[in-house]
């Protein structure tokens, strides 16, 4: 079956960022990633703690985000990194993870996550983006050549929305990510089911 992540960005919330978050994990999507990146450590720790709380109500899969100490601290067991990141992890602090996922921009990227203990990585971005405005988007090739390249599961990320899912379904990837689209979504469940239908278009 094909899975579908939300990535988080309070930013793009026209309302309560965690209002919205409640409303997406009752929406039940394969995981959310609280990707909040450019909050201090403490601030993202007590915003995990939130998070952890609300998914767990809903049985929704939630997955911390760049700092693997939060993480720990906050009780999460899933964690996904930048690829610099995740070298650099402790071996240690790498084993109490039960999932880790990486954020790859090239199939060797991807190649160097896997041996490097990723459970999953995220290629992108695939299409263009308002969040990497003036990139090119790295297309659907990219993507095949990432899924090819390795032996866990690759998810698509980087301007996906009803109309293009389906490609990178036919291109190899196991799932898709959205970020803006659920942020700013007024019924995320009804946004998911756009999705999920647009895999069938």
């Amino acid at each position: 079956m094909f899975k579908i992540i939300c990535i988080t960005n309070r930013r793009l919330c026209p309302g309560d960022f965690l209002a919205q978050l409640d409303r997406t994990a009752a929406a039940r999507p394969a995981a959310i990633i609280l990707r909040e990146k450019d909050m201090p450590e403490e601030k993202y720790l007590e915003l995990a703690r939130q998070a952890l709380k609300i998914c767990g109500r809903y049985g929704t899969e939630c997955i911390l985000h760049s700092y693997p100490q939060a993480a720990l601290a906050a009780g999460g067991t899933a964690i996904h990194l930048p690829l610099a990141v995740l070298r650099d992890l402790d071996p240690e602090v790498k084993a109490r993870f039960r999932l880790i996922g990486a954020s790859c921009h090239s199939p060797e990227d991807a190649v160097e996550a896997a041996a490097l203990g990723a459970s999953y990585v995220t290629a992108g971005h695939v299409f263009a983006t308002d969040c990497k405005k003036g990139m090119a988007p790295r297309g659907l090739d990219f993507l095949r050549e990432t899924c090819r390249a390795v032996n866990i599961p690759v998810y698509a990320i980087g301007g996906i929305g009803p109309d293009n899912i389906r490609l990178c379904k036919e291109a190899g990837a196991v799932g898709a990510c959205s970020m803006s689209g659920f942020m700013q979504a007024a019924d995320p469940a009804e946004y998911l089911e756009s999705l999920r239908r647009g895999l069938v278009a």
